[in-house]
């Protein structure tokens, strides 16, 4: 571990192409070719577990002995991760970045430094020699890959507030593009695992990390069978649950009502549709007067909302929960509620009407059942 610690220095001196560093070029996935149907999707890791296993791995044990959920050659693909969020710790890219990094090289080459697939593409990110990366030789060097990915992701403008599968997206420009998503789970764990045996490494994930292993992107329904949904329409084929709970279903009924209305910041929700802005939804009044007309008080903000009624995990979500997203599980900047069918219903942001969204664009920090 002395000469792991030794050679994070050594990171920031590898060579990158200062050239169209922001280059966010189509890459390719040999991986991303099977089919979803076989992917593991992996909610309920246990993160102890993962971290005592990398920890043995890192320290030099037989890697014969050792499983990890996820991963079928640790002993190959641990110290490819480990090279992933070392690049990104010595870049000071936040913890968040290094998550996407994994849950990438995850869906594109499952943590292998593969000499080959799709055309051209090459390495762990499998990315393209022939659309600018660098020559074949550099795709296939893991730290030099690793720092021509986060260079592009931190090009991207607010990449901190899309989920794992935009950001990820946003620097691959991949023909699987919702696929990043269940990985997120397992790449979360290794990061903690691995960032853990840098001194000082993470301190910047707080709830966040801790909430992000047990809080999935990976459920039943995504509403992605839904297809493309216009904005402030409601999804052909969507009912909402028969078994949903009496005062879910009036609130869904009464937040439904509102689709089209623009959002406005600091708005109250007491009268979306009429000539006053200031009577129009933002996200979590939105939320309050919904649940009003239910017969039941919800405080004003996201950020006091998170704390409403008891916490539920993703997998056991029922119509009428709350969402949450963005900023951190303790502190989250928007609020939504969960329809059922993998869809829920949004005051968005400014500029943008009340409408209904597919579970799979959101990052789940947290869920609220407020009945």
């Amino acid at each position: 571990m002395k000469a792991l610690a030794a050679g994070i220095g050594v990171v920031v001196l590898s060579p990158f192409l200062l050239g169209g560093a922001a280059m966010m070029m189509a890459t390719s996935s040999e991986a991303a070719a099977q089919s979803s149907a076989s992917l593991p999707c992996l909610p309920d890791l246990d993160t102890g577990k993962v971290t005592e296993q990398v920890t043995k791995i890192l320290d030099g044990a037989d890697v014969s002995d050792i499983a990890i959920e996820g991963l079928d050659l640790p002993g190959e693909q641990i110290p490819n991760a480990q090279t992933i969020v070392a690049t990104g710790i010595s870049l000071h890219v936040p913890t968040r970045g290094q998550i996407v990094a994994l849950a990438t090289v995850m869906q594109e080459s499952r943590l292998r430094n593969l000499a080959y697939g799709d055309r051209d593409s090459l390495g762990l990110f499998q990315q393209r020699p022939s659309q600018g990366w660098g020559t074949a030789e550099q795709v296939r060097d893991p730290v030099y890959a690793s720092e021509r990915f986060y260079k592009a992701l931190l090009q991207v403008s607010g990449w901190q507030q899309l989920t794992v599968t935009q950001a990820a997206q946003a620097v691959q420009k991949s023909g699987y593009p919702d696929a990043y998503a269940q990985w997120k789970p397992l790449a979360t764990a290794l990061q903690k695992a691995i960032a853990a045996t840098f001194p000082g490494a993470g301190d910047d994930a707080g709830q966040e990390a801790d909430d992000a292993s047990s809080l999935s992107d990976c459920t039943t329904q995504d509403g992605s069978s839904f297809g493309k949904i216009p904005e402030g329409a409601v999804p052909k084929g969507y009912k909402i649950p028969r078994d949903a709970d009496p005062r879910a279903r009036k609130a869904i009924v009464w937040a439904m009502h509102q689709l089209g209305t623009m959002y406005q910041w600091g708005g109250t929700c007491t009268t979306p549709h009429g000539p006053d802005p200031m009577g129009r939804c933002d996200c979590s009044s939105l939320m309050q007067q919904a649940y009003t007309k239910a017969g039941i008080q919800l405080t004003r903000t996201t950020y006091t909302q998170v704390n409403e009624g008891k916490a539920v995990s993703v997998k056991a979500m029922e119509p009428g929960d709350l969402i949450f997203s963005r900023g951190t599980a303790a502190r989250p900047e928007h609020v939504g509620m969960y329809l059922g069918e993998g869809l829920v219903i949004e005051a968005p942001r400014t500029g943008r009407p009340v409408r209904i969204t597919p579970l799979k664009d959101w990052d789940v920090l947290a869920v609220r059942r407020v009945l």
